[in-house]
Parts: structure tokens; C-alpha cells; sequence
């Protein structure tokens, strides 16, 4: 694939190779971390307020809302409700690190309420003391595993789920989760604990293997954190340490998704296909050309992935 990085966005493998790459071993200490903050964040009351906002789009009613999260953050995002039918299930939808305008509007789930949140400090939900600036926004609070800006968005996805059942109660057991990218690890975070999730797909998720990754020439926020390293490496490893998706895919045991790339100088392929590796139980996976780049067969890709989560 032609390009102008000062990198190769494969790092040199195969198809075949990525398949082989082994995620972190897991430990009783990371799931003790993840159990008990999933814990603390369940007694939160996330109180959900939407707003219709008078319009439509397509099969969509569109509502903007917000909820109440961890350490203070208020979240806030849209809700699309469809025109006709019954609502039998929910959906989360996570965003890329660039945050999101607007609903994804050409989901096919025509029967589900569908929230998308914008995770502390991103688009809707720009607020002090987070930075809105992805370089930024991804080392806030990276000295302290416990306050760690990743986890506080772990706990928004969360209370996403929350809200959607406090406004949907008869979604309850049919809960499932989108995310791409930043959403996407984050959403694996989120998941491995959450049995009220049933379901799961992660586009190109971000996070896996994050002790790889921190090895790996990219772009975006990894290099932010590469560069942060450097001078506090002990800080930073204790950190990522308990924030990484392909460390906690081991706990996923719902049916999984996944579209990944082979090309990608943002999200490394080696930690996305890490996270994807380890997952023990049922998975399926669609391959893309590239992630974070353009090329020939992009739009036609995607076409190609939406048919296949109809479901």
C-alpha cells in the first residue's frame, strides 16, 4: 500500500503472523483492579436527562442526553430512538479518539435505543480538567493507575449501559456494544466485566498490548505516550499495566466481533490483533486493507462490514 510515513504502518508481518501474537499474561492483581472499580462504579445513580431535539433522520428519532459519571464528569451524547416498533435491545457506541459530530445513522438495528457517548473530556463532553487534545487527553493523570483518564472513560461506558437501562428497562439481557479505535479498547476494558453486556464488536481498538506498543513507531496518541515514557518510564508501566484491552479480552466471554487492519499507522496492528488473540471464547473477524488511512476499497469495506452485523 503506498504511503508517505517514515515507517512501515505493518511493522513487517503477515496476516498469518498477526494471528500469532500473544497477549500479555493476565493476572489475579489486574482483575481485582477492574472488579473492584466495576463495583464502585455501580453504586453510582448516573441519572439520565434527554432532550428531544425535534429531529429526524431516516428510521431515527434524535435525542440528545446526558448522565452523571465517576469523579464528577458530566457525559453527554445523543440517543436515537427508531420512528416505529418496539424496543427490545440497546446499544453503546463508542467513538475514535477525534471524538464524533453525530449518531452513526446507518446501523442496522432497526428494534434497539441506541447511546452514543461522548467519553469525559471529548466533544460533548469537554470539561476542565480534561484536555480535548488527544496528545493530552491520553497522559492525564498517567502516573496514577486509579485515576487514569482511560479507566474514568471505562467508567463512562459503563454508565452509558446504566442509563440505557434506567430509560429502556426492557433491554435488560439484550445489551450490546460498538466502539472504533479509542472506543474500541476502551470498550474491551469496559466489557470484561460487564455481564450486563451480551454482545460486542471492536473496530481497529486501540490499548492492546499496551507494553508492545510502547515499541512500535505510530502516529496519534500512542506516539504521545511513547514520547512521555521516555522520562517516566517506572510511572507510566505501573499505569498501563492495569489500562490494557488485550490483557482484559482474556476475561470477555460474550460472542465478539471484530474488524481489524493488516495497514494502520495509529492504532498498531500487532496490539489490535492482540486483543482479538486473546479472546477464549466465540469470535469472528473481518480484515481490513488499512486502518487510519485511506485506500481504494475503504468505502467498499465498510459496506461490507455493516451487512455483517446484522443480526
Amino acid at each position: 500500500m503506498k504511503h508517505s510515513f517514515d515507517f512501515d504502518p505493518t511493522y513487517g508481518l503477515t496476516l498469518e503472523e498477526l494471528l500469532t501474537i500473544q497477549p500479555p499474561k493476565a493476572t489475579a492483581e489486574f482483575a481485582t483492579f477492574w472488579k473492584l472499580r466495576f463495583h464502585r462504579v455501580q453504586q453510582i445513580a448516573p441519572r439520565p436527562s434527554i432532550t428531544d431535539t425535534g429531529k429526524q433522520r431516516g428510521h431515527w428519532i434524535i435525542y440528545d442526553i446526558s448522565y452523571h459519571s465517576s469523579h464528577g464528569a458530566t457525559i453527554k451524547g445523543w440517543l436515537l430512538i427508531p420512528k416505529t416498533g418496539i424496543i427490545r435491545r440497546g446499544f453503546v457506541v463508542g467513538h475514535g479518539y477525534g471524538g464524533r459530530d453525530e449518531p452513526d445513522f446507518d446501523l442496522p438495528f432497526h428494534d434497539a435505543a441506541i447511546l452514543f457517548p461522548c467519553c469525559r473530556g471529548i466533544s460533548r463532553s469537554t470539561q476542565a480538567p480534561y484536555s480535548s487534545d488527544p496528545q493530552w487527553h491520553v497522559l492525564h493523570d498517567i502516573d496514577k493507575p486509579n485515576h487514569y483518564i482511560l479507566g474514568g472513560c471505562v467508567d463512562d461506558i459503563w454508565l452509558a449501559f446504566s442509563s440505557l437501562l434506567r430509560l429502556f428497562p426492557q433491554t435488560k439481557g439484550h445489551l450490546g456494544y460498538l466502539g472504533i479505535s479509542f472506543g474500541g479498547g476502551i470498550g474491551a476494558m469496559a466489557v470484561a466485566w460487564d455481564s450486563r453486556v451480551k454482545k460486542a464488536h471492536f473496530n481497529i481498538p486501540s490499548f492492546g498490548h499496551q507494553k508492545l506498543r510502547l515499541t512500535l513507531p505510530t502516529h496519534g496518541s500512542g506516539n504521545s505516550v511513547q514520547t512521555f515514557f521516555k522520562k517516566n518510564r517506572k510511572a507510566v508501566l505501573e499505569t498501563l499495566r492495569f489500562h490494557d484491552a488485550a490483557l482484559a479480552a482474556q476475561w470477555i466471554r460474550i460472542p465478539t466481533h471484530f474488524a481489524l487492519a493488516k495497514f494502520d499507522p495509529v492504532v498498531a496492528p500487532p496490539g489490535q490483533f492482540a486483543i482479538y488473540n486473546a479472546i477464549p471464547g466465540e469470535k469472528q473477524l473481518f480484515v481490513l486493507d488499512a486502518g487510519h488511512h485511506d485506500y481504494p476499497l475503504k468505502d467498499l469495506q465498510h459496506r461490507q462490514l455493516q451487512s455483517t452485523l446484522v443480526d
